[in-house]
Parts: structure tokens; C-alpha cells; sequence
């Protein structure tokens, strides 16, 4: 296994990720719409690094948290979205295009999402991702997908854990229209993962990594860890040869 510092395979500068050049614009609405639907506190930016490949992942609570999570982060950040969205065509995949969206199919296996991220990350972009798969139904913390995890362990870059706090009552997925409540964004340390090349590597590690990330998650976000899921995603089987 080789540890983050060496995550590209070489200590030569990548280039930075390429972003829509309406990000800035687009980003700058997210903040504006943040303050206006709800009672917004921000806490922990400066743990997002300023420069180099990462994560962000973050509990996953209302159709709010992406408008509310990349508002808030002063870098560009690529987020997996559910591939359906994308072919509701209009200003929805419109939109999706210019704030970087990655689409990954729920339910089954996307090698082609992985590998969108795994050349983001190479270029020293964020890569952002919701690993309970799926909005909370009742906004408790889900168990988190192992493929994701898997996916944390084969890249070996840092982790920035994020916590929403509130989005549920804010804005709940049976609900019409969102209600203006305290929300609370705290960005977390940086967790670190050494970079594990074979499966047999990620299988060892899997476990610990959960138990960190469910345990840093459910901090921030004021919960409790829930228990391992064993439910494959998205990403594991092209991460797990």
C-alpha cells in the first residue's frame, strides 16, 4: 500500500481539475438561495485543503444538502448524481453539466463513474459524495455504502467528513416545499487513508474505515454511527478485482 502523499503515482504537479466556468456564478447562487430557505451556520471551512486531490462526503438528510454543502465550500466540487436526473433533459440537465456533476446508476455497477472520479481526483480536484447512497427517510444517518469506502481506500487522497444538521426539517422528501429552520454545515478534519493497490489490501482495511467515517459523519451531524451496511454500490465492483 502506498500512503496519500503518492495517491497520483508521481510527485509531478497535476493540473487542476477543469470546472464550468458558470461554477463561480452558479456557486454564488447556491450561498444566496442557502440564506433565504433556511437559518444557515457554517462551521469548518478551513479544514478543506486549499489545493490538491480530496473528498468531501456528507450525510445526505434533503434535496437541500448539495445546494447547501457546495454553496458553502470555497472550492469546486464534483458530485456524484443519480444518473436519472441527467435524462430529465431541460434546464435540469442543464444545470447538472455546469456544477460538475458526475451521473453514477444507483443499483448497480457504473465503472465509468469511477473512473470520471478517480481523474478528477488525478488532477488535484474534489470529488463529492453522499455514501449513504440515498436521502435519510427519516434523517437519521443510513448505514454507509462499502463500495464508496472502497473507493476512499483504492484512491488514498484525504477525506473531508461533512455534517448537515436540520436540512431534514427543512425540507423532508414528502414535503412540497422546504421550511425556513436552523441548519448547521460543519466541515471536519481531514481524515487519511493510506492508498490500498489490491483487493485484498481494501478488504482488510474496510472495516476500520467505516467505523471512522460513520463515527466522524454522525459527530458532525449530531448522531449516532449506525451499523455497517453490506450492500454493494455503484463503484465496488470495478474498485474490488
Amino acid at each position: 500500500m502506498r500512503s496519500d502523499s503518492n495517491a497520483r503515482g508521481s510527485n509531478a504537479p497535476a493540473e487542476a481539475a477543469p470546472a464550468s466556468p458558470w461554477y463561480p456564478f452558479l456557486r454564488w447562487v447556491a450561498r444566496a438561495l442557502s440564506v433565504t430557505l433556511v437559518r444557515l451556520e457554517v462551521r469548518g471551512l478551513e479544514n478543506v485543503p486549499d489545493s490538491g486531490p480530496c473528498f468531501l462526503i456528507a450525510n445526505h438528510q434533503s434535496v437541500l444538502d448539495p445546494i447547501l454543502v457546495q454553496g458553502a465550500c470555497a472550492r469546486p466540487v464534483h458530485s456524484f448524481t443519480k444518473s436519472s436526473q441527467f435524462s430529465s433533459g431541460g434546464f435540469v440537465r442543464w444545470l447538472l453539466l455546469r456544477v460538475n456533476a458526475i451521473p453514477v446508476r444507483r443499483y448497480r455497477v457504473d465503472p465509468q463513474a469511477v473512473r470520471t472520479a478517480l481523474r478528477v481526483l488525478e488532477r488535484d480536484g474534489v470529488v463529492g459524495i453522499y455514501p449513504e447512497g440515498e436521502r435519510s427517510w427519516d434523517g437519521t444517518l443510513q448505514p454507509l455504502r462499502r463500495g464508496t469506502v472502497r473507493l476512499i481506500l483504492k484512491a488514498g487522497v484525504p477525506v473531508v467528513p461533512c455534517g448537515v444538521d436540520g436540512s431534514f426539517g427543512a425540507w423532508p422528501r414528502w414535503s412540497r416545499r422546504p421550511s425556513r429552520v436552523r441548519v448547521r454545515v460543519r466541515f471536519g478534519r481531514p481524515l487519511r487513508f493510506a492508498r490500498h493497490e489490491t483487493r485484498a489490501e481494501r478488504n482488510a482495511a474496510l472495516d476500520g474505515a467505516l467505523e471512522q467515517l460513520n463515527t466522524a459523519l454522525a459527530r458532525l451531524s449530531g448522531q449516532d454511527a449506525p451499523a455497517h451496511d453490506t450492500r454493494p454500490s455503484a463503484a465496488e465492483s470495478l474498485i474490488s478485482p
